[in-house]
């Protein structure tokens, strides 16, 4: 036998949830064939089979989450391997009447999921709807290991239980309750939903937050990342901001020439497109600012990678236009398109994402005016961007308007100093000002 591992899609990547079977038991695959999905805390990916053979066995249930790299997934037959436990039969022997630990909850969940979508076996004939997890409509039920087991013990029907665990799922109480004739209603507060988050947390009881006046939403995989990577990014990088304001009608009457000729083959810039494409000539005409910190020494970038921020279900993602300087308007606008979409569809590939040189985070969307981002490690900075307002500004004696965006340019102190930040912005502002430059 060979045991399909679970793989490691990014270098950073220590675990995943098996979002997708592609397969089941007894296909036959080949190299290269799709099996599964694998979702990170960033993208959702397909991986390949690297052997051919039959799938003899299904170790991981789809949706399992938490699930640990290098952890056999499933096994194939072909050469001989030393058979590893799945996460199920690890927790065979644990007691179920205990609150569970994080493995637990997640080997827990893997093994509802695993009856739920019936990968490992065929049903039985004459098997009720029930039994396999449905009810007579065809309705997928949910319900822990341990409320199987129990009501079944109990000869009551899973379809006539309500589940008051997470997203509806039927948990231990619910099957106690029903026995004993209590309402849902009566149970939904009694204790923690099997695998989900404590209804108590100290934490907030400490900070004088009542309990009961809150929601607990547990963190995801990006939520973890993102509040780990900014808390150690704000903490170990002395930031400073620097802030211009840019005169943008300019820009905004050459947006609307170009968006003309483009229109025949379909293609729209935004000002964001604009931007990065400046961004980008500024980087390569102060290349100082373009580069990275590491205790080994300076990393100066040959070419602007420019990461775009991106705004998905549950936090961001920074998908990246390489050597964005090389690039005419009409590519960075696909190209951004494209990632965009694929970003909030969780379908980027890990160099899609990873790396890049220098940040644009833009809420200019939002209305929001001015704001300062925290940097995106190991990159030197991060330019933000607000929106772009009619504001009265003053030329010689006389009280104009214009039409005003106001950027922020957060630098790494250790890289980019005072005057690098301050030489990259004056290369940056003629170009958002007067778009012909960054022609020329």
């Amino acid at each position: 036998m060979t045991d399909i591992l679970m793989p490691a899609l990014s270098p950073t990547m220590e675990e995943g949830t098996l979002a997708k079977w592609h397969v089941k038991v007894g296909d036959q695959v080949s190299a290269g064939d799709v099996i599964a999905e694998i979702e990170t805390d960033k993208a959702t990916m397909e991986v390949e089979a690297v052997d051919e053979g039959e799938v003899l066995e299904i170790l991981v249930a789809e949706g399992s989450e938490g699930v640990k790299v290098n952890t056999p997934i499933a096994r194939l037959s072909g050469d001989d391997a030393v058979p590893a436990p799945s996460p199920v039969e690890a927790k065979a022997g644990a007691a179920d009447d205990k609150k569970p630990s994080t493995n637990k909850a997640a080997a827990e969940k893997a093994d509802a999921n695993a009856q739920d979508e019936k990968v490992s076996a065929e049903p039985r004939t004459g098997a009720s709807k029930s039994a396999k997890g449905e009810t007579a409509s065809g309705r997928r039920l949910r319900a822990s290991p341990l409320a199987r087991r129990l009501a079944s013990q109990s000869g009551l029907d899973l379809a006539s239980i309500e589940g008051t665990g997470p997203h509806g799922r039927i948990v231990k109480r619910d099957v106690e309750a029903a026995a004993s004739g209590a309402p849902a209603s009566a149970r939904s507060a009694e204790s923690p939903a099997e695998g989900g988050a404590p209804r108590k947390v100290q934490s907030l009881a400490q900070m004088g937050i009542p309990d009961g006046t809150y929601d607990l939403v547990p963190l995801d995989g990006m939520r973890k990342a993102i509040a780990r990577r900014m808390t150690d990014s704000f903490r170990d990088v002395p930031h400073f901001p620097l802030t211009i304001d840019c005169e943008i009608d300019g820009l905004l009457a050459a947006r609307a020439q170009i968006n003309a000729l483009l229109e025949p083959r379909g293609i729209k810039v935004s000002v964001n497109d604009m931007v990065i494409k400046a961004a980008a000539m500024a980087l390569k005409a102060v290349p100082e600012a373009n580069a990275s910190y590491s205790p080994e020494g300076l990393a100066m970038h040959h070419h602007a990678d420019i990461a775009m921020a991106v705004a998905i279900e549950g936090g961001l993602i920074t998908p990246i236009i390489r050597k964005a300087e090389t690039k005419s308007l009409a590519e960075i606008a696909e190209e951004a398109k494209d990632l965009a979409r694929r970003a909030r569809e969780r379908k980027l590939k890990p160099d899609e994402f990873q790396g890049g040189t220098f940040s644009i985070s833009n809420l200019g969307m939002f209305g929001i005016r001015s704001f300062a981002s925290i940097i995106n490690e190991p990159q030197g900075a991060i330019m933000s961007v607000g929106a772009g307002e009619k504001r009265p500004v003053v030329r010689g004696d006389r009280l104009e308007i214009a039409t005003v965006m106001t950027v922020t340019l957060t630098c790494d102190h250790r890289v980019v100093d005072g005057a690098v930040g301050a030489r990259f912005l004056q290369a940056f502002k003629p170009m958002i000002e007067n778009p012909v430059t960054m022609l020329a």
